[in-house]
């Protein structure tokens, strides 16, 4: 596609991308298989479970609309990737489009949220090792599996093992990923055959209460709750590298859409090897709901520290339990790999956008924001505290991730009237961008009430916390930071303030185990107040979206800025 003569400069230079310093080290494969390795972590080890105690066998269902729900999301940010191939870009495509402020908040929510997945991915780590080493973790009253003072120490030494890796650059990282994703695509696909051609019971779908026995609500609270909306967040990888790949045009779009059809296919096929291998037994003695506390492998292998690891060892296939419980190392462990560099580049992004302290943006002699990366794994080393496992840390994850994508619809729809000549390699359709920004933005607001009170309060309560810390940055730092633009970004307070008010009225979690909230949306009110609440966030985005003269200077500030910096 060619420039049209009216083109500014500063549309044609954002083109090209100005993160400079950061080197081009992914090629088509090495993007897409971050992306995979980051999608196939701990989600795939727990998720299964946690899927069938939500949703029983229609878990199948919730697994196919989380991987709609995240193409839909990932195709715009495929058109927003290749406009501007900038590390970080989930932090920064805001502050294009609708100035600091809305930067700021759409990058502390992904920054907290990326900040949270590497010490969840040492947590699955230890919450499998547990059945060997039953030193690093315990029950709590409620069953839940919660670090002792050894495992805590242990998972300290795993994250800082994460960020001395990702200190030597780009280059080694790429090389051990690759690696690392072929065999947890062979290890994935050798359960699925394994259990679908040795232990497979047809009936766990009709009786036991049926295909759907917790009906539409255990189905979507599924997506949200079970690991599975959290299990393909790694398709952001297209996005927050694309600043150091060789061919955004091709590479990003094959990423962002790519890894999450692949991996999707993979997980359904894996659910319903998990549902038709589960021990019947099992299954009888309280239905579905409960199946992971009803069945073990010698006594000591417990569902809860290795469900799949457990299936293995009643089945008698001490071989494939074992390749588990070292898949339990590295699929977690590639994927902590990835997330402590995308963490470790949203703060990059957010120091660039100088609504975070600009030291966060220096870069060492590899190419590596160091002193983010220094960042993520002091505050990574909080989320080791006393808390509930992996499960309860993953609804928290879950619905700041989401919440922090659902910037990319708003960008997409404003660009289009900001920059209407900008280069766009990967370009929708006219009519199309608006229906698949609309759902994608939709699927971010409904994800979110699916997760439920008792998790959303914690994360509308950080975000308050957010802004003290940027009044107190705009505080200290007057005169180097950048304009709020705040009467551009001030919807998304009103986005967020009606996630907040739908989540309280609303009846997730199910009914019995509320947080407070009122429950008086059921699902169906509840999607028709977020069907309403996207329609109000998008229009009110969209008019007060900045000026082009005022989108052209800021690309025009980025640009300088790179060119006065030289690697440190």
């Amino acid at each position: 596609m060619g420039v049209d003569a009216g083109t500014t400069r500063a549309e044609q230079v954002g083109a090209a991308g100005d993160d400079k310093r950061l080197k081009k080290h992914f090629g088509p494969i090495g993007l897409l298989f971050t992306a995979v390795g980051s999608v196939i972590g701990s989600g795939w080890l727990f998720g299964a479970l946690n899927a069938a105690e939500l949703a029983g066998p229609a878990a199948i269902v919730s697994w196919g609309i989380g991987a709609v729900m995240f193409i839909l999301i990932g195709m715009t940010y495929a058109e927003l990737g290749t406009m501007f191939p900038h590390s970080g870009g989930v932090a920064r495509f805001p502050h294009y489009s609708f100035g600091s402020f809305a930067s700021f908040s759409m990058g502390w929510v992904t920054w907290i949220a990326a900040a949270a997945v590497s010490p969840i991915e040492v947590l699955a780590v230890v919450q499998y090792a547990t059945n060997y080493l039953p030193w690093l973790e315990t029950l709590d009253a409620d069953k839940n599996a919660v670090l002792t003072p050894a495992g805590t120490g242990i998972c300290i030494v795993l994250l800082a093992l994460f960020v001395l890796v990702n200190f030597f650059g780009v280059r080694w990282f790429a090389r051990i990923n690759n690696v690392l994703v072929w065999w947890k695509l062979a290890i994935i696909t050798l359960v699925i055959v394994v259990f679908l051609f040795t232990a497979f019971d047809g009936s766990h779908f009709t009786d036991y209460g049926g295909f759907a026995p917790y009906g539409a609500h255990g189905i979507f609270s599924a997506v949200a709750s079970a690991g599975i909306a959290f299990s393909f967040f790694g398709f952001r990888q297209g996005v927050e590298l694309a600043g150091e790949t060789s061919n955004p045009k091709r590479n990003v779009p094959l990423t962002l859409i790519g890894s999450v059809v692949l991996t999707g296919i993979l997980y359904v096929l894996l659910q319903i090897a998990f549902i038709g291998a589960v021990p019947s037994d099992a299954v009888a003695k309280q239905g579905w709901q409960n199946v992971g506390a009803n069945f073990t492998a010698g006594g000591d292998v417990l569902a809860t520290f290795g469900p799949l690891a457990a299936i293995a060892g009643i089945l008698g296939l001490g071989w494939l339990a074992g390749l588990l419980y070292a898949d339990a190392i590295i699929s977690p462990g590639d994927t902590g790999l990835i997330y402590t560099g995308v963490t470790a580049r949203i703060s990059y992004a957010m120091g660039r956008n100088r609504n975070a302290p600009a030291g966060l943006s220096k870069v060492n002699n590899t190419g590596v924001p160091w002193v983010s990366l220094v960042l993520a794994f002091v505050v990574g080393c909080f989320f080791f505290l006393p808390f509930p496992g992996w499960s309860q840390l993953v609804q928290f994850v879950t619905n700041s991730t989401v919440l922090s994508f659902g910037s990319g619809p708003l960008v997409l729809l404003a660009m289009r009237r900001q920059l209407p000549n900008q280069v766009r390699p990967f370009r929708l359709g006219r009519s199309w961008a608006w229906v698949v920004a609309f759902l994608a933005l939709f699927s971010t607001n409904l994800i979110i009430y699916w997760t439920g009170w008792d998790t959303n309060w914690k994360l509308f309560v950080v975000i308050a916390f957010g802004y003290v810390l940027l009044a107190l940055h705009q505080t200290l730092a007057k005169g180097r930071t950048a304009r709020m633009d705040l009467r551009h970004g001030w919807w998304v307070l009103v986005w967020f303030a009606g996630l907040a008010v739908i989540s309280y009225l609303g009846d997730y979690p199910e009914q019995g185990k509320h947080a407070g909230n009122l429950g008086v949306l059921d699902f169906d009110l509840g999607a028709i107040a977020s069907l309403a609440l996207t329609a109000i966030v998008m229009w009110l985005a969209l008019r007060s979206a900045l000026p082009r003269e005022r989108v052209e200077e800021i690309l025009a500030e980025h640009r300088d800025d790179e060119e006065e910096q030289a690697p440190v």
